[in-house]
């Protein structure tokens, strides 16, 4: 079942997704619904945040735009390519448009090689420029995100801590200066202080490159300050899809209100009500018909068993898929 009310038609929309698809055979001859028909679409220098809770698709999904996984059916058109159909080769080139930070600082990085090299390495592979041209890129990026590259140019990746390699990670993913960067889960693996100064960081380098973000995460505190949208998937599935702004202020979906509910606020005399969500998040093997949440909303009726509820708008830019939509 298609559903592309949600779809811009603009002409600056850097990357278009429609109705993509991942599936993955498991043991039993099941298969694994990690990502179900998702469309969506990023406009030029937007950041959107893809966030819900762990097994949701948001990491499968960010690795089948690059085509690491590849999807079992659906587009992922970037800049008029569709990345679904290219050659190797040409999926090879287009890729130095997207580049991805992972989630694990420190384990993307080549224990054995310099930051130089780590760095370096993308210029060298695509031949750009001469070898005086190349290190200097490489020190301009350390630079850029805030390392000093006297210091630390000639030492390994295993003798920094996380928010250094971090920041190495991102120094080597714009080496190449892409349009896009898919940022999986970026800061979930270092320390509340360091967090900030990433996404402080990123936020910079979207200014100082041009850059369009796509901010993977579970964490709905740390979106809230680098994304301009947000998009709430919910076992393979988009529940709601909107402004940073209307998001927050006014969730349409259950779920998103959830989510929205569970992140502290640093006041004390601040008195919040929760939204609990009931149970267990049901098995992406064989999820339930119709909507995929109703066996944990507050709201559902036979209806939302039999029917799957498509995305509708129910504020501008706002669309939710819920047939009993929050007031």
């Amino acid at each position: 079942m298609t559903n592309h009310a949600h779809l811009r038609k603009d002409s600056d929309v850097l990357l278009r997704v429609e109705d993509l698809v991942v599936e993955f055979k498991v043991p039993g001859n099941k298969v694994v619904n990690a990502v179900s028909s998702v469309s969506f679409d990023v406009k030029e220098g937007e950041t959107l945040a893809v966030v819900g809770e762990s097994g949701c698709g948001k990491t499968t999904l960010g690795k089948a735009l690059l085509q690491i996984q590849k999807p079992k059916s659906g587009t992922v058109r970037f800049e008029g390519n569709e990345l679904t159909s290219l050659s190797k080769s040409d999926l090879r080139s287009a890729r130095t448009s997207i580049q991805m930070i992972f989630q694990d600082p420190i384990s993307s990085l080549d224990p054995r090689m310099t930051v130089r090299q780590i760095v370096e390495e993308p210029l060298w592979i695509w031949s750009k420029g001469d070898e005086n041209e190349r290190v200097e890129k490489v020190k301009s990026l350390l630079n850029n995100v805030g390392l000093d590259p006297e210091l630390v140019l000639d030492r390994k990746s295993y003798e920094f801590s996380g928010g250094q390699c971090q920041r190495i990670s991102i120094a080597r993913s714009l080496a190449l200066e892409p349009k896009m960067l898919i940022c999986d889960e970026p800061v979930s693996a270092l320390d509340v202080s360091i967090q900030a100064q990433i996404l402080n960081l990123l936020n910079d380098m979207k200014d100082r490159y041009g850059l369009t973000l796509i901010f993977i995460s579970h964490d709905l505190s740390v979106v809230k300050a680098i994304s301009t949208r947000i998009m709430v998937m919910y076992l393979g599935k988009v529940c709601e899809i909107g402004t940073t702004e209307s998001i927050y202020s006014k969730p349409a979906h259950h779920y998103t209100a959830a989510l929205i509910s569970s992140v502290p606020v640093p006041d004390p005399t601040h008195k919040s009500e929760r939204t609990p969500i009931t149970g267990e998040p049901p098995s992406p093997v064989d999820p339930p018909s119709g909507c995929r949440f109703r066996t944990r909303c507050p709201a559902a009726t036979e209806l939302c068993a039999t029917e799957e509820p498509m995305l509708r708008e129910v504020s501008d830019g706002q669309f939710v898929a819920c047939h009993y939509p929050r007031a």
